[in-house]
């Protein structure tokens, strides 16, 4: 048994609570991957932000972070295919000293299921 602890996770909200949050203004952040994206829509309403450049877009003050970012305590809902991808990403956030970051309980699916905003799929 190892005796470190488990990586703190960021609460599961559900999608409206979530489409609450954005629409009164926390930053959200979809990290699905480009097919996910195109194969079930967008989310035009989301910045876009690939899992491996969490710490790069998320590094307040450097060339590299999101410009929509504007300090640690901003509140950050985070939306990927299912909580399985968007876990990391919110854990890696707190451990990064953000306070105040949601996932979408049940990802994307979720999100269109309530009605939420979402783009078209790509035409393939």
């Amino acid at each position: 048994m190892s005796d470190t602890p488990a990586a703190p996770q960021a609460p599961l909200v559900d999608a409206e609570t979530a489409g609450r949050a954005v629409a009164a203004g926390a930053l959200f952040v979809d990290v699905r991957s480009d097919a996910g994206r195109a194969a079930a829509g967008d989310l035009p309403q989301a910045v876009v932000v690939a899992k491996t450049q969490v710490a790069e877009k998320f590094a307040l003050g450097s060339d590299t972070a999101l410009a929509e970012l504007t300090g640690k305590d901003q509140e950050i809902v985070v939306i990927c295919g299912s909580p399985a991808g968007s876990g990391p990403v919110t854990a890696e956030l707190l451990a990064a000293g953000f306070t105040d970051v949601v996932q979408v309980d049940g990802g994307f699916p979720a999100w269109k299921a309530a009605g939420l905003t979402v783009g078209e799929p790509a035409q393939t």
